[in-house]
């Protein structure tokens, strides 16, 4: 992609420098505004004493565990997402604010209350999701995306975030780069909580860059000999991962047979992965594949979203309401492609490619999907 072209996405990010970031604002008055979703926290983001933030980018090998009750507010439409800043007060009509913070003395109280949340699953229901968000994150913003997504998309289960030490700047792209390797460890140890926790079942769902944090780790458990905990894996979800081809395949040969459904969401109008392409002089990333054989040999299924892309284009899934009702439906991907082999999946819309063992299926605004 010639230079010119990622000329805006760098006034983009250099734009967002200068935005306040969002942060957890504790309003216990807006409780019986809106709806409330928990998100349980497993973070290795230490006290950052330049910025007085609890978890902010500074690196902790121990992991810390947290609770937030967040607040979804009532005025928003499904996918909208917008949260307090440091400074201003906040809006709890409009925006995401935490009605209270649980920080845990240690690992015990966390799996406790963790334990008593899936306890409290109807049976058959007793399961986690833990998000990785990506780069550029504060503890906040991906506490708050979490809930977002267990709102939106009416998850029936409970949401467990892992909050590594990203730099929360659009120009620390090195150091979230070091740090997502730093992070391994502490997503091994918060999925080992919350499988000790009870959860029959559990869901790794993975933005940006956390999807090297996923890969990588699962990798490591793999090495480890970690087979319990993976087993208990049934299902991964990649919103446009971050991540180098080729370290992505030599992640998936080591971690063997993939958890299923494995999912990949990508778009070719991806401007911050094609960035990302340039500086790390690669062609593309996972999730802006150009040539789905690239993943061929692998089990996977690629959900093409270039269709639906606006602006930077790095979270459709989460921001479109048409994606998000497909993301809802992830767990019937694999039923509607195989109830239908003429080329069309379906509930789901799309032109629906095989490539050796990978599905690419090519979202269409103007597929059923986009109307509900």
């Amino acid at each position: 992609m010639p230079f010119s072209r990622l000329i805006p996405v760098l006034m983009l990010m250099l734009l967002a420098a200068c935005v306040e970031r969002g942060a957890i604002k504790i309003v216990p008055e807006a409780r019986g505004l809106g709806q409330m979703e928990t998100v349980f926290i497993g973070t290795t983001r230490g006290f950052d004493a330049a910025e007085a933030e609890p978890f902010g980018r500074i690196r902790q090998s121990d992991l810390r565990y947290v609770r937030v009750d967040v607040s979804i507010p009532p005025r928003r439409a499904r996918g909208e997402i917008d949260w307090p800043s440091k400074t201003r007060p906040a809006d709890p009509l409009t925006q995401f604010v935490a009605l209270d913070q649980q920080i845990y003395d240690g690992a015990p109280d966390f799996r406790a209350d963790l334990r008593r949340a899936v306890a409290a699953r109807p049976a058959g229901q007793r399961d986690a999701v833990i998000f990785i968000h990506g780069f550029n994150n504060t503890f906040a913003e991906g506490t708050y995306r979490l809930a977002q997504l267990g709102h939106d998309l009416q998850i029936a289960a409970v949401l467990v975030h892992y909050s590594w030490p990203s730099r929360a700047s659009p120009l620390g792209y090195v150091h979230d780069r070091d740090s997502s390797l730093f992070a391994r460890d502490g997503l091994e140890d918060l999925i080992d909580q919350v499988t000790r926790s009870g959860a029959q079942h559990v869901t790794i769902v993975a933005h940006s860059m956390g999807a090297a944090v996923a890969m990588e780790t699962l990798r490591q458990m793999r090495i480890g000999g970690k087979d319990a905990a993976l087993a208990r894996i049934n299902g991964v979800v990649l919103m446009s991962p971050d991540m180098d081809v080729d370290v992505f395949h030599e992640a998936a040969r080591r971690i063997g047979t993939l958890p299923q459904p494995f999912i990949i969401f990508t778009s070719k109008k991806d401007r911050a992965l094609a960035l990302s392409a340039r500086l790390t002089g690669q062609r593309d990333r996972v999730g802006n594949l150009a040539n789905p054989e690239e993943l061929g040999d692998l089990k996977v299924t690629l959900v093409d979203t270039t269709a639906y892309s606006t602006g930077v284009g790095h979270f459709n899934v989460g921001n479109s309401p048409a994606l998000l009702s497909i993301l809802g439906n992830i767990t019937n991907v694999d039923a509607a492609f195989a109830a239908d082999q003429t080329g069309r999946v379906g509930l789901f819309g799309g032109v629906a490619l095989t490539v050796q063992n990978a599905t690419q299926i090519i979202m269409s605004p103007v597929s059923a999907i986009a109307q509900q």
